[in-house]
This record gives structure tokens, C-alpha cells and sequence, in this order.
């Protein structure tokens, strides 16, 4: 993966989401129009955080998020979300 100078302002933070299960535990091939948006990703960048709420997460952090979580965008034929920190449930 090259470099992202995409850099989040405020309280911001950039994830690469993980990839949906592709197989059930049994082993059945789940469709493409079957599977769930993924709950959980890579922090890739983050932004200054702000004087009342500092940054608690830092790139490289793997997140769990809300299903209908952030804002999709697409980078340098790259999918990922931007959202607030305050949306991030968990760190891994």
C-alpha cells in the first residue's frame, strides 16, 4: 500500500475497513449480495484530535465501528471510511 497524505481535521479518523467473511464457520460461500458491511478496520490516519477531546486512537489501531458508522469515500481506487472518533466503539 503506498503512502496516504490524506490527513483527517479535528476529531476525525480514516479507516480501512477489513475485509466481510467470505465462508460461514460450516464453510458455505457466502454471495457477494449476502454479505454484511464490515464492522471492523484499520486506522490509516488520524487527525489532531482538539483541545477538549484528544485522540485516543493512532494509525495502525484495528477498530470496531457501527454498522451505518462514517462516510464512505474512495481514494486512489481505495475504499474507506471517515468518521468521527466518537463513532469508534472499541480498539482490538
Amino acid at each position: 500500500m503506498g503512502v496516504i497524505t490524506m490527513k483527517p481535521l479535528g476529531t476525525r479518523v480514516l479507516i480501512e475497513p477489513l475485509k466481510a467473511e467470505e465462508r460461514t464457520q460450516g464453510g458455505i460461500i457466502i454471495p457477494d449480495s449476502a454479505k454484511e458491511k464490515p464492522q471492523s478496520g484499520k486506522v490509516i490516519a488520524v487527525g489532531p484530535g482538539s483541545k477538549d477531546e484528544p485522540m485516543e486512537v493512532k494509525v495502525g489501531d484495528v477498530v470496531l465501528y457501527g454498522k451505518y458508522s462514517g462516510t464512505e469515500i474512495s481514494y486512489e481506487n481505495k475504499d474507506y471510511l471517515i468518521m468521527k472518533q466518537d463513532d469508534i466503539l472499541a480498539i482490538v
